[in-house]
């Protein structure tokens, strides 16, 4: 009889690298680029969420209208069935756009939120940065 652990329900499959997980993620959803993402915040088609920590928020300021929720409390703010949401987190329709600072956090933080039922839910490609570099309002 072998002692070697074999596959488990909680890891089906091998492990992956980051840059291949954010491939397989970004797969399963289409990322939005800033001028689509300001024209729909703007129309009130969308919910910008901004993940970024604190020290970048000071640092390089924040876009008017954008929800600020820190990364570890994201689903809980935005899942419509939680006792702890948002108020605008209202249905599961609803979109939502995350950003963090250049685009990659907020990719898995997508993921998260698809899993919750948020099947609109996703990110601007190039994050905060890509938002000010195409001079987008920042306060």
């Amino acid at each position: 009889m072998s002692t070697t652990p074999g596959p488990t329900s909680r890891h089906p499959q091998p492990p992956v690298g980051i840059d291949e997980l954010l491939e397989r993620v970004r797969a399963g959803y289409e990322r939005i680029e800033p001028q689509e993402a300001y024209e729909a915040a703007r129309a009130g088609d969308a919910l910008l969420v901004d993940i970024r920590y604190a020290a970048l928020r000071e640092r390089d300021g924040l876009i008017p209208g954008a929800v600020v929720v820190e990364r570890n409390e994201l689903e809980w703010r935005l899942d419509p069935q939680g006792s702890h949401r948002r108020p605008e987190a209202t249905s599961h329709a609803l979109r939502v756009v995350v950003l963090c600072n250049e685009g990659y956090a907020s990719s898995l933080a997508v993921q998260s939120l698809h899993q919750l039922g948020l099947h609109r839910a996703t990110d601007l490609t190039g994050g905060f940065q890509a938002w000010r570099e195409a001079g987008f309002p920042v306060v």
